[in-house]
C-alpha cells in the first residue's frame, strides 16, 4: 500500500519536479475519494531557506530522518554533479532493501545511481543527461526511448512532465486505476501514458500556433466503444488528415491508433477492477471487437491476460 511519501530536496531544488510530486501526493483530495497521503518534504536543513533553479525559495518541513521507513522516497531533479549526501544515499538503499519504493524525476536518477540502485536495472532520465548517466554508471541499463521505467522497487522517469506519468503509474499500480484517474482529472492531464513512449528528442516544436487536441481526446475517451478512424477524428478536429496526424504525434507523442489502443486497455483495466463483467462484455465496452482482440492487446501492454490481472488487482469473482 502507498500511504507515506517522502520527497528529499537538496540545493538547487528543481521546482517543477518538486511541484509534480506535491501535486500528485501532497494535495488533500479525499473529497474526490482519493486516499490521504502522509506527505513529507525532507531536507538535511529543515526549516532553512533552500535556493532553487527557478529563483524562488523552498523550506522543507522535515529532517532527513523523516524519510526513513516510508513507502516511497522520491528524488526530484537537481544537480547531476555530486558528490551526493551519503545520508540520502543510505536512505535510498535502505528504502529499496526494506520493501519500499524509490522514485526519481528527471536528473534525480543520478542520485539513485550513486546509491547503486541502478546497477543491473533498466532506467531512464532526461534525454540531455542519458549519455552521461550511462557513461558514469556503465552497469545501469539506460533507455532513452521511454517516459518512465519500473524495475523492481526502483522507478525512474524522464524530463519534467514524464514525472507526472510515472507518479500516476505508481498510484495506478498501488491504488488502482480509479484513484489514478481521479487525480489525473483534477490535474487536467491524461490518466495514462505508456512508459514505453519515446521522449520527444526528435520531435520539433510546431512552427505554427497549435490550438490543441484536448477536446478531441476527451470526446474520444468518452466514446471508446465506438469506431474511430483518422479521417473521422481529423474531421472532428477540423483538420486535414495529414495535419491531424502530424499534430497528434507532436502533442501526444504517439500515433492515434496506439493512443486509442492504450486508452481502451486502460478502460478495460478499470472495468476489470470495478465490475464483475465477463471478458467478452469488457471487450465490447472498451471498444475491442472480441475478447480475443482484448486479450491480445492487454497481454501486449500489461504483460498478463485480463483474467490474471483481475485476480491480482480485485476480489471480484473471475469470469472467463
Amino acid at each position: 500500500m502507498l500511504s507515506t511519501i517522502a520527497v528529499i530536496v537538496q540545493e538547487p531544488v528543481a521546482m517543477f519536479e518538486l511541484g509534480v510530486l506535491c501535486e500528485v501526493f501532497g494535495l488533500d483530495r479525499t473529497d474526490d475519494g482519493v486516499p490521504a497521503f502522509d506527505f513529507r518534504v525532507c531536507s538535511a536543513r529543515p526549516g532553512e531557506v533552500l535556493r532553487t533553479t527557478s529563483g524562488v525559495s523552498v523550506v522543507a518541513s522535515h529532517p532527513l530522518e523523516g524519510a526513513r521507513g516510508v513507502d516511497l522516497v522520491a528524488i526530484p531533479g537537481g544537480s547531476v554533479d555530486g558528490p551526493f549526501d551519503p545520508v540520502v544515499l543510505d536512505i535510498l538503499r535502505e528504502t529499496a532493501e526494506s520493501g519500499g519504493r524509490v522514485l526519481s524525476v528527471c536528473s534525480g536518477a543520478f542520485q539513485l545511481a550513486a546509491a547503486g540502485l541502478l546497477d543491473g536495472r533498466d532506467c531512464t532520465t532526461h534525454w540531455r543527461y542519458a549519455a552521461r548517466l550511462a557513461a558514469e554508471h556503465p552497469r545501469a541499463c539506460v533507455d532513452l526511448d521511454v517516459l518512465y521505467v519500473e524495475d523492481g522497487p526502483v522507478l525512474t522517469s524522464a524530463g519534467t512532465a514524464a514525472g507526472i506519468d510515472a507518479c500516476l503509474h505508481l498510484v495506478r499500480t498501488e491504488l488502482g486505476s480509479e484513484v489514478a484517474t481521479r487525480i489525473a482529472r483534477r490535474m487536467v492531464v491524461p490518466p495514462h501514458r505508456s512508459g514505453g513512449q519515446r521522449q520527444f528528442v526528435e520531435t520539433p516544436v510546431p512552427s505554427e500556433p497549435c490550438e490543441g487536441l484536448q477536446d478531441v481526446l476527451e470526446w474520444v475517451a468518452e466514446r471508446l466503444d465506438e469506431e474511430h478512424s483518422i479521417p473521422s477524428l481529423a474531421k472532428r478536429a477540423a483538420m486535414s488528415e495529414r495535419t491531424f496526424a502530424r499534430r497528434f504525434a507532436a502533442e501526444v507523442g504517439t500515433t492515434p491508433h496506439k493512443w486509442l489502443t492504450s486508452q481502451r486497455v486502460l478502460r478495460a483495466r478499470h472495468l476489470l477492477e470495478t465490475t464483475d463483467f465477463d471478458v467478452e462484455r469488457i471487450a465490447r465496452e472498451s471498444g475491442f471487437a472480441t475478447a480475443a482482440v482484448l486479450r491480445h492487446h492487454f497481454q501486449r501492454q500489461i504483460g498478463i491476460p485480463p483474467v490474471s490481472y483481475r485476480r491480482a488487482f480485485t476480489k471480484q469473482p473471475v469470469s472467463a
